[in-house]
C-alpha cells in the first residue's frame, strides 16, 4: 500500500533518546556537574506499517518495546528522530490546526481498571465515577462488546 492511500503511513519511523549515564560514587556525581556522559537508547527502530480508513487495529508489545513512543509521533507529541510519519496527509510534528482539530489521543493507565474485580464492573465504576449517562454507556459498551466479540455477563 502506498502512503497516500493511508490514513497512517510510517515508513522507516526510529526515535532515539540521550540519556545520561549515572555512576555510582560522589566523585563520579561531581565529574557529571562538569562533564556529563550521555548514551543512545532506541526506543523505536526503524518501524513501518499503513493503516486504511475504518480499519481496527491493536497495538501490543511488551514493556519497553516503543509502543507509547509511537503513538506520541503519530499525535505530534514527539519529533521522530528520523523515517516518515503521515496521518490523515499531515506530517504531525508539524502540528498544523488542522491536523490537531482531526485527531484525538487518549493515553491509559493500570488504574482505570480495578485489578480485582471483572472487567464490565470496574468499567461501571467509571461511569459512575465521570458521569457518564447510562444510555451513552451502554450503546458504547455494547459496541465494544460487539467488536471485541466477547460478552458483559
Amino acid at each position: 500500500m502506498s502512503g497516500s492511500a493511508a490514513t497512517i503511513h510510517v515508513a522507516e519511523l526510529c526515535k532515539t533518546f540521550k540519556v545520561p549515564e549515572r555512576e555510582a560514587g560522589v566523585m563520579a556525581a561531581l565529574r557529571g556537574l562538569i562533564h556529563r556522559k550521555t548514551c543512545e537508547v532506541k526506543a523505536v527502530n526503524r518501524i513501518a506499517f499503513d493503516i486504511s480508513a475504518g480499519e481496527i487495529v491493536g497495538f501490543l508489545g511488551p514493556n519497553g518495546a516503543g509502543k507509547t513512543t509511537t503513538l506520541k509521533m503519530l499525535s505530534g507529541l514527539l519529533y521522530p528522530t528520523s523515517g516518515q510519519v503521515a496521518v490523515l496527509g499531515h506530517v504531525p510534528s508539524r502540528r498544523e490546526k488542522d491536523f490537531l482539530r482531526r485527531i484525538t489521543l487518549v493515553m491509559g493507565n493500570r488504574n482505570q481498571l480495578q485489578w480485582d474485580i471483572p472487567a464490565i464492573d470496574s468499567f461501571d465504576l467509571n461511569r459512575d465515577i465521570y458521569h457518564i449517562p447510562d444510555a451513552d454507556y451502554k450503546r458504547t459498551r455494547d459496541e465494544f462488546v460487539g467488536l471485541l466479540g466477547c460478552k458483559t455477563s
